[in-house]
């Protein structure tokens, strides 16, 4: 293989790599920093390899994973292959999708002419849009809802949020939405999520984090602390409860009665509108009856587990097509491989 390496004036060739030793560098790539990847690989008994070459070679394998996933997403959505009911018995009660984001540090190039959240306003990251998929059979001895075991699977992609909403799509078809009796959509107040879920699975409920629900009220707490005549501790406890009772109109009158005028009350009017827009996705206790999940702290794990604790490491700068390929291993490797055959 050779390998022309931006900035060495060179041309080198790299030792072809064997079937049986591929999945080294695609493994360990995916697992941790090329450069440690490296020193484990040099571990095993007649493999050496550079740190360059375990990149090129786990990104390479990223890449080919991400095609045939892109394959498959589009034989599913075209009806070319039709998945068959899920396998376990008894069968799942509930599908969940739940739906995140997370940035990713990418270099200059890839940031070019974006937007960003700094001093100078340019973006340092592009966002990753992380989803798992779990199934929930029962409950368990106090009524709680119980994710059943091995049931999680990851997808997640920097492409525009079309593109991913075709792999969510289709991973949930996979995963038997069309023969799960109840479908539930997670995720936090951002719009285009609910646009996504809204599109796709019109007949899921739709349920906001209640830890993001909750960070919400927190911020609104504080907007108003300096004119609440109670302690404002109390206030926002109180609001709290009202908030896991799923009584959003409570919240809302309760932070209208202060008057408040100029870029105050633009702020409040903005942290309302989160809550009037979702007051049908924030009826937690009628959730909560209902045995199911009020929280995505599944998907958030992912967002830690497999995008951040590979990609969002200090001094990281990410190229998009790099960035990808890591994202696709990590999400197999971190994904329980079910029975999904599929009948033409």
């Amino acid at each position: 293989m050779i390998d022309e390496a931006a900035g060495w004036g060179t041309v080198r060739r790299w030792p072809s790599l064997t079937p049986a030793t591929a999945t080294a560098p695609r493994n360990t790539g995916a697992a941790v920093p090329f450069a440690q990847a490296a020193a484990l690989i040099k571990d095993l008994p007649g493999i050496t390899l550079s740190t360059k070459r375990v990149e090129r070679a786990a990104e390479a394998a990223g890449a080919q994973a991400t095609a045939a996933l892109h394959s498959d997403t589009e034989a599913v959505l075209t009806g070319q292959v039709v998945p068959l009911p899920p396998v376990p018995e008894p069968e799942p009660e509930i599908l969940y999708i739940a739906v995140d984001g997370t940035g990713v540090p990418m270099t200059t190039a890839e940031t070019a002419g974006r937007a960003g959240k700094g001093p100078d306003g340019r973006a340092r990251t592009r966002e990753a849009k992380p989803a798992c998929l779990f199934t929930q059979t029962g409950l368990d001895a106090d009524g709680r809802p119980v994710r059943d075991a091995d049931s999680t699977s990851h997808l997640a992609t920097l492409e525009p949020v079309e593109k991913f909403s075709d792999l969510v799509a289709a991973e949930a078809r996979r995963r038997g939405s069309n023969h799960i009796r109840q479908l539930v959509a997670l995720g936090g107040g951002a719009h285009w999520i609910w646009n996504l879920a809204t599109a796709r699975f019109p007949e899921a409920t739709q349920i906001v984090d209640l830890f993001h629900a909750r960070e919400h009220l927190h911020e609104l707490a504080d907007l108003l602390a300096f004119i609440i005549t109670e302690d404002p501790n109390d206030w926002y406890q109180a609001r709290r409860a009202e908030l896991d009772n799923g009584d959003i109109e409570a919240i809302i009158n309760a932070a209208k009665i202060y008057p408040l005028v100029g870029p105050r009350a633009t702020e409040r009017r903005k942290a309302l509108a989160c809550f009037r827009t979702n007051a049908h996705r924030m009826r937690y206790a009628r959730f909560r009856r209902r045995g199911m999940f009020v929280g995505s702290g599944t998907v958030e794990a992912g967002c830690t587990a497999v995008v951040g604790q590979r990609l969002k490491l200090s001094g990281m700068r990410w190229s998009g097509t790099g960035a990808t390929s890591i994202i696709t291993l990590r999400c197999q490797h971190a994904s329980t491989h079910h029975n999904q055959t599929t009948a033409a």
